[in-house]
């Protein structure tokens, strides 16, 4: 169990939850990012009746000092942490995710099947953006003493808005593990059961498009939809297609909800 931070939370990064229908949502946020990029989706579906939960990942929300003593694996676990939580209220559970929490999100559906009804994805990561990370990630802990922190790579937002609620510098020893997380993913693709709605955004200056090229690739054993977004950057949770998304993801769970409604008491 890794201490807790003492350090206080960035403005608006706590984490977000509503009782509702039986019906449940789990929202994932991205890397170096906070429930901040994720709150306004949260409360749209909140607002719809549904049961959401949008946890703060471990070392996020604070400094990156913080998250530079954690990894993939301690991400992973607090959202699977959810998802059980969450499927023990619920009769049926949908998890969104954003970046980083896109691949989460996959992973959650990958090794829980029978949970996950279905996935929502925005500009999701899949893959090695930076090329100096596969060299890096053996030898993560002394790149991390030679190089703590690089600049952030956050607040790719087209709208001018304060920000996503995360950080400026990204942490070398934490960044060094998303090369497993990515590549539990990619291997776990032909298992994906759960239908896919995809959101990609036309500017994203953080992902590039081949994530989305993976995914049509080796997502072959379920329903997979991919919808462009044309006015945002790669934050599109805060950005001038956030309704589109918002309301999409919506109608996505209600199409598939086993009672026909999903969002009704």
């Amino acid at each position: 169990m890794r201490p807790t931070s003492t350090h206080p939370l960035i403005p608006g990064a706590d984490p977000f939850s509503h009782v509702g229908s039986r019906t449940g949502v789990l929202l994932c946020h991205g890397f170096t990012g906070s429930p901040y990029s994720m709150r306004p989706w949260a409360e749209y579906l909140a607002e719809a009746g549904l049961t959401v939960e949008l946890p703060r990942l471990p070392g996020h929300g604070t400094t990156w000092q913080d998250m530079a003593t954690t990894g993939s694996d301690d991400w992973y676990a607090a959202v699977e942490a959810a998802l059980l939580d969450l499927s023990s209220r619920c009769d049926e559970v949908y998890v969104m995710g954003l970046s980083m929490g896109g691949a989460l999100s996959l992973r959650l559906a990958q090794e829980n099947p029978d949970l996950v009804e279905g996935v929502v994805l925005v500009n999701p990561s899949l893959t090695v953006e930076d090329r100096r990370l596969p060299f890096i990630a053996p030898v993560r802990h002394l790149a991390a003493r030679l190089l703590p922190s690089t600049p952030g790579v956050g607040s790719d937002v087209a709208l001018e808005v304060a920000g996503e609620g995360g950080y400026d510098r990204v942490p070398t020893a934490a960044a060094a593990t998303l090369p497993k997380l990515w590549r539990a993913v990619q291997e776990g693709m032909s298992g994906l059961r759960a239908p896919i709605l995809a959101y990609r955004s036309a500017q994203d200056h953080v992902v590039g498009p081949e994530s989305l090229r993976i995914l049509a690739r080796r997502a072959v054993n379920t329903r997979l939809t991919i919808h462009l977004l044309h006015d945002s950057y790669h934050v599109a949770t805060l950005d001038h297609d956030a309704a589109t998304i918002f309301e999409g993801s919506l109608a996505f769970v209600r199409e598939l909800s086993r009672s026909g409604e999903g969002a009704d008491r």
